[in-house]
């Protein structure tokens, strides 16, 4: 049983919020006052995640990522990726992380069977660092990121989202420090997850003026999008120092090859990043549904799929009528990006 959605969209990639907890407060994702913390009763237990993702691969799902909130606050997250690896049909494992833990548990979570891994850093400025975050120390990321490298997670991708003001001026600091340690890095357009993030696109850096800024200096070759699917289209370096990849999600959409779905920490289902609502299963798994009565509600949740929002808003600011507040989207703390 495969399922598609009204544009012949198969799923393909499924995002894992284990949690809505997350050490930072980054000013982009987190509202700090108008968010709702899901109770620790409602939030999926690792045995209720693996038989969803079970159901998942059934239907399709060839790659798992794990996110939060942040997911090193879960506690023995390692127990999950283990029961994960079991699991026939699962081509890609890894996990997003903003790296605050990840110097100790890194080599826990390649033990455990995690693949790769993509660790948020916006700044190599500490006092930025602690502005953007609203706490937290550059320092220990940076130690998380080679104690991943060290553990042999690869590749480790490093996530920039550039805003412009902010972090603009570091796109070639960045370039840099990945290209001496071997990393790879990912810069984001700057976008309107959520409802709180006081997005404007005059803030949004665009993917092309990234790829400027970055081909002046080192000249870039395009590889395209991995699997033809993923948000980010890759570059190498032409003088072999690397990839890097560039996600255009404002004024490059990729609706048309969308083969994501989420899970947020408490059961929902969501069918797109900037969905209104989530479909509850766990409450499906809890009420006592057989694995049939599950994937009959998941096809028939996607099979309704028409989701093409980012498609949708960037030829709406072409025409000059988006208001970014207009929909009521779920945050990014609970969907895990």
């Amino acid at each position: 049983m495969k399922a598609v959605d009204t544009h012949r969209r198969p799923i393909k990639d499924l995002r894992i919020s284990v949690t809505d907890r997350c050490n930072y407060r980054c000013t982009y994702c987190m509202p700090l006052d108008e968010y709702t913390w899901i109770e620790r009763a409602g939030v999926l237990s690792f045995e209720e995640i693996t038989r969803l993702v079970g159901l998942f691969v059934h239907l399709g799902v060839e790659k798992v990522r794990l996110t939060g909130g942040e997911p090193l606050v879960r506690k023995d997250l390692e127990k999950l990726i283990a029961r994960l690896t079991l699991l026939d049909g699962i081509r890609d494992l890894s996990l997003t992380t903003n790296g605050a833990l990840l110097a100790e548990k890194a080599a826990i979570l390649k033990a455990a069977g995690l693949r790769r891994i993509n660790v948020s850093l916006d700044t190599l400025n500490a006092e930025k660092f602690k502005q953007i975050t609203q706490r937290g120390n550059l320092e220990d990321v940076l130690a998380g990121v080679f104690a991943a490298q060290s553990a042999g997670l690869a590749p480790v991708k490093l996530n920039a989202v550039i805003i412009r003001g902010v972090n603009d001026d570091e796109i070639l600091d960045l370039v840099e420090f990945a290209r001496k340690n071997r990393f790879e890095m990912r810069f984001i357009e700057y976008m309107d997850v959520g409802n709180t993030n006081s997005w404007s696109l005059e803030k949004t850096v665009t993917k092309r003026e990234i790829f400027q800024t970055i081909d002046a200096r080192y000249s870039l070759r395009e590889v395209g999008r991995q699997d033809g699917r993923a948000p980010a289209v890759d570059y190498q370096f032409v003088d072999g120092g690397g990839e890097i990849g560039i996600i255009g999600s404002v004024t490059e959409p990729f609706c048309c090859s969308c083969t994501r779905v989420r899970l947020t920490a408490d059961g929902k289902f969501v069918t797109c990043l900037f969905a209104e609502q989530g479909y509850d299963l766990k409450a499906l798994l809890r009420g006592g549904a057989t694995d049939e009565q599950v994937c009959q509600a998941i096809t028939g949740i996607w099979a309704k799929r028409d989701d093409r929002y980012s498609d949708v808003r960037w030829q709406t600011i072409q025409s000059g009528g988006y208001q970014a507040k207009a929909r009521k989207k779920i945050e990014m703390i609970t969907l895990g990006g």
